[in-house]
């Protein structure tokens, strides 16, 4: 498995006043599979995947990724792993105003101290791929919304990470310009890439290989249809 939670319980607060997020989730990720994980607000998917992505802590539980436990990790072990083994798409793009398209999607080597013609070259190539490869010069904000989040996943991709976690990238985007993320992230999948997302698009998550639904904390039901049963809740109130 390249990713894996066990028994993993989250709460907020403490003694009376602790409200539990998650409980007792179990979940395994193969490599390769692209995985949808829907459920209404409240849920427990978006911390579920920052638990996932170790850019959070479980309460109790453990993760692994490639088999190997990362309870016991300090925060630098956390980070180093965080770098080289996953990568992230936001809502929100979080690109750099200031840099070119071709440099924000080299900045996680330039943070890790990799630079050079070879890196330049790496991050064409993933901007080729998502599409962008003749609008590398250009900045931020001379990008469309989707354009903007599909340089996101070429950074996402620039370390070359063993899984890509994707928290609602389609969010803040039409329909069209969503599609032609969520097309990327299926591309970058058929050529091997593991690809785990949260979602509240109905669209996306029925097209979705495998399709996990939270509902209070709990996985509700984890399916390799690609529809989710009628009866599931998880786009209840939205």
């Amino acid at each position: 498995m390249v990713l894996e939670a066990r028994k993993l319980n989250k709460q907020f607060g403490h003694g009376d006043t602790a409200t539990p997020v998650l409980r007792n989730v179990d979940i395994q990720i193969t490599r390769g599979e692209f995985v949808a994980m829907v459920g209404p607000s409240g849920s427990g998917k978006s911390t579920l995947l920052s638990i996932l992505g170790l850019l959070d802590l479980p309460t109790s539980g453990d993760v692994l990724i490639n088999g190997h436990s990362v309870s016991q990790l300090s925060r630098r072990q956390l980070a180093a792993v965080r770098c080289q083994t996953l990568g992230y798409v936001f809502q929100a793009f979080n690109l750099l105003a200031g840099l070119s398209v071709v440099e924000n999607v080299m900045l996680p080597g330039l943070l890790a101290g990799k630079s050079g013609r070879s890196q330049h070259a790496h991050a064409m190539g993933l901007l080729d791929q998502v599409g962008l490869a003749a609008k590398s010069k250009r900045v931020p904000s001379e990008l469309s919304g989707g354009e903007q989040q599909r340089v996101a996943v070429a950074r996402a991709l620039f370390m070359k990470p063993d899984v890509i976690l994707a928290d609602e990238p389609t969010g803040n985007l039409d329909t069209v310009n969503g599609q032609r993320v969520i097309d990327a992230l299926y591309n970058l999948n058929a050529a091997g890439q593991t690809i785990v997302l949260v979602t509240h698009d109905r669209k996306i998550a029925d097209d979705a290989p495998r399709l996990v639904s939270l509902l209070d904390g709990e996985i509700e039901t984890d399916s390799g249809m690609a529809h989710a049963p009628d009866n599931v809740t998880w786009l209840a109130g939205h």
